[in-house]
């Protein structure tokens, strides 16, 4: 039978963001649209995985044009249909941004959110749809597994990975090969695959984003890796708070049996590995990763001393190799198209490329993929269209809790595992939340320390006891209640958190706290000193005052009081009753003229 064609194709993002603000309704109405006029047999409207640029949803991109349409509603596909589809006109207020020239039509391409990045474990991001093993194929999926286990050894699948210079993508950036061929040395059996799929960093998406959009690529990456250390088993560890992701990996996993990519004698080769999806409760520490096989074994998941390291003795006392998401959908690519081809791009030490999540007070959020070794100045300007309102940026959080603060004055530093360091940082998963002017920075280590209060599963008095005095100190600072020394003695706990934790997350938990000091000691001091938080964040060291030249006496911040505070009369000046304001900022929200200082 013959391939039907397609006039058009119009992909939908159907990612975890574009979902919730409504994706599904839109393409309702969309495919309503097209079959009342008879074009449901002419345009194909395909659902597809994260397209990416989250700050866009719903998107939507036109083929074969490649036209891309952003915070598409359902009120817009008639307009759509009427002009795109039927007459070839597309429709400029749909657009990121509108040109210029009229006549010239901005494509995906032509935004530098796309242009700019070089895609590899996103390769297919917004291009097929995940729930399609079809799909995944005809982009040359499940290729590089055919090769790894007709054409080459284990050896030399491991000699492939360690040539390319791949460095585990979960935080540490340990060596990928090195790993594997630590794992094949141990005769014990049976040995088992884990991808580490639990992500709870605030601020990042990377590894939900890949599993909804590729699931495919994760499968194969591990099959790939079972074969390379002689397992047959494999895990994806996958937080329950993700449950688009674990829908698609199970339909995924389900679709690869029945096509015989995943069972027994895959390829008739003899070799027989399985995968398993095992939704995590959604503690921050299981993302360890001695943590996470304790809560695989059904045990409280907490940390265990090493060594033995989980290559020798990991999920069960057995030899396991765990490799978090983008990880195992790096490998395909590598078996696929070279070790040389893959360390092609990135620094000495950092090869490949890296998936971030980049959020907080950046204009264009979403899921980028750079070469290692990038500025950080050109992530947050040239693809992430620098800060929202035109503020002025302030630092980079990297690393999530347990990473540091980047200021604007190492905006320059190259995007790698050692220079990140360097700069009190750490790559982490790959989250990265920008701050402006109006982020405070001992509040937002006060933030950090205390998620990590949170998730300490208190096995190791450093971290359990040593974080919580940290988090009192600093609550007394942003409090107003600061004192001569403070600073210093913060300094030596982090120190001391950082040399005695028993496990990965504690040593770096202090990160926040020693990185702020770092950079921003003079926002401590003003904190302890002056009792003043010049970001306007600190409630108990903010005074509200109205600034009688700039008022205009409308009147309307004391409409905006909730609790009377502010008494006004027609003109005449308003005022602030310091003894009733809450600092609920209602006011200054209210003012049109900045009036309220």
């Amino acid at each position: 039978m013959a391939a039907r064609v397609f006039r058009s194709h119009i992909l939908m993002c159907a990612g975890t963001a574009c979902v919730s603000c409504g994706a599904f309704k839109v393409r309702a109405r969309l495919e309503k649209e097209l079959k009342d006029r008879g074009l449901d047999q002419e345009v194909r409207v395909v659902i597809t995985g994260c397209n990416g640029f989250c700050a866009e949803g719903p998107i939507m991109v036109v083929y074969p044009e490649g036209i891309f349409y952003g915070h598409v509603t359902p009120d817009d596909m008639p307009l759509v249909v009427e002009e795109h589809i039927m007459k070839g006109r597309p429709v400029p207020k749909l657009f990121y941004k509108e040109p210029v020239k009229k006549e010239a039509i901005p494509r995906m391409k032509d935004i530098p959110f796309f242009g700019l990045q070089v895609l590899r474990v996103l390769r297919n991001r917004g291009l097929i749809d995940p729930e399609s093993i079809d799909e995944y194929i005809a982009k040359d999926g499940y290729v590089a597994l055919h090769k790894a286990l007709t054409q080459m050894t284990p050896e030399q699948i491991i000699a492939e990975v360690k040539e390319s210079g791949l460095r585990g993508r979960g935080g540490a950036g340990f060596p990928t090969g090195e790993k594997w061929e630590e794992c094949r040395k141990y005769s014990r059996f049976p040995k088992y695959v884990i991808c580490n799929g639990d992500e709870g960093d605030p601020g990042a998406f990377m590894d939900r984003s890949v599993l909804e959009a590729d699931p495919h690529a994760v499968l194969e990456g591990m099959a790939i890796c079972g074969r390379a250390v002689d397992s047959h088993e494999g895990y994806l560890y996958v937080r329950a708070e993700y449950p688009l992701a674990i829908k698609r990996v199970n339909l995924a996993i389900e679709q690869a049996r029945n096509y015989g990519l995943l069972g027994k004698d895959i390829f008739g080769t003899g070799f027989d590995f399985d995968a398993f999806v095992y939704p995590g409760a959604g503690a921050f520490v299981c993302g360890e990763s001695t943590a996470l096989m304790f809560s695989l074994e059904g045990k409280r998941g907490m940390p265990r001393a090493k060594p033995p390291r989980s290559a020798e003795a990991g999920l069960w006392g057995q030899p396991t190799v765990l490799n978090n998401v983008e990880t195992f959908a790096n490998i395909p690519q590598i078996m696929l198209h070279g070790a040389k081809w893959f360390n092609s791009l990135g620094t000495e030490k950092s090869k490949g490329t890296k998936v971030f999540s980049l959020a907080g007070c950046v204009n264009n959020i979403g899921l980028v993929e750079v070469p290692m070794g990038i500025s950080l100045r050109s992530i947050v300007f040239d693809i992430g269209d620098g800060i929202k309102g035109g503020n002025k940026f302030k630092a980079a959080q990297l690393g999530g809790p347990s990473g540091g603060f980047v200021p604007e004055s190492l905006l320059d530093t190259p995007v790698d595992y050692e220079s990140l360091e360097a700069t009190g940082a750490i790559m982490g998963s790959g989250g990265i939340v920008i701050c402006d002017e109006a982020t405070c920075m001992v509040d937002s280590a006060r933030f950090f320390t205390d998620f990590c209060v949170d998730e300490s599963c208190g096995k190791c008095v450093p971290c359990r006891t040593g974080l919580m005095v940290m988090l009192r100190k600093l609550e007394d600072i942003v409090e107003g209640k600061g004192q001569e020394g403070d600073v210093e003695f913060l300094e030596e706990l982090g120190q001391h958190i950082r040399k005695m934790s028993h496990c990965g997350l504690g040593q770096s938990a202090a990160n926040p706290v020693l990185s702020t000091l770092r950079h921003f000691r003079h926002e401590y001091d003003e904190h302890i000193r002056e009792k003043r938080c010049r970001s306007l964040v600190c409630r108990s060291l903010i005074r509200f005052r109205v600034n009688e030249e700039k008022c205009k006496m409308c009147g309307l911040c004391k409409k905006a009081c909730p609790v009377g505070a502010i008494t006004w009369e027609r003109k005449q000046p308003a005022k602030i009753n310091p003894d009733l304001c809450t600092k609920c900022k209602s006011c200054i929200r209210a003012c049109k003229f900045w009036a309220i200082e």
